[in-house]
């Protein structure tokens, strides 16, 4: 059963049968926003650009690559992002993700131990203003969800209403075994290298 994501959260990546996930999709969900019309006459939806992106860090917590709309798979494969969404879903929630980076944990240079997942608002949409917002993170691949791992809402979470940037989770090895810690909390932050200096600052 998937888990609601809470800030410090630390699970281990063991599957029912007793099997460590392999592979790992991060799908993010999201709408436009509607905007009524003059002097309240129709509506109209204005495309939200949400980023989601990844950052691979080494033992002693310096970043090695950032995987993001603008660099779409690690040096050796072992991350992959499905590529920029620009607007969000126009005509209504169609319940697929909007962007999705993929982990294959299998594949990783041995040398990383931290994998962080953030997401940002591009244009400074608040995310209390986006009607849906939603991020999961699965076993599967971006066309096919074998197991809901975790989930959480943003847009139902008042917690999120005036922020653009935040901290999905950190993916972390101990003693050879990966684990996560499910943050899901909102920063400060305007721009990807800045939410990036948290995680590193704050959350490895």
């Amino acid at each position: 059963m998937a888990i609601n994501l809470q800030k410090g959260q630390r699970i281990n990546l063991e599957k029912s049968n007793g099997s460590k996930l392999q592979n790992i999709c991060v799908g993010i969900n999201w709408g436009a926003i509607e905007k009524k019309g003059f002097f309240g006459f129709g509506t109209t939806k204005e495309a939200v650009d949400l980023d989601a992106s990844c950052a691979l860090f080494d033992a002693s917590k310096k970043l090695q690559e950032t995987i993001y709309f603008g660099n779409l798979q690690s040096k050796n494969g072992s991350v992959k992002h499905s590529g920029d969404d620009l607007t969000g879903d126009i005509d209504g929630d169609d319940g697929l993700d909007n962007e999705v980076i993929t982990l294959d944990f299998s594949l990783l240079n041995s040398n990383i131990e931290h994998v962080a997942f953030v997401l940002n608002s591009f244009r400074g949409h608040d995310f209390g203003k986006i009607p849906f917002a939603s991020i999961r993170i699965y076993e599967g691949t971006p066309k096919m969800v074998k197991e809901v791992f975790a989930t959480y809402d943003i847009a139902h979470n008042s917690g999120f209403s005036g922020y653009v940037s935040m901290v999905m989770g950190v993916f972390y090895k101990r003693n050879n075994e990966w684990k996560f810690n499910a943050i899901g909390e909102p920063t400060k932050d305007k721009k990807l290298p800045e939410t990036i200096t948290t995680v590193m600052n704050q959350y490895l």
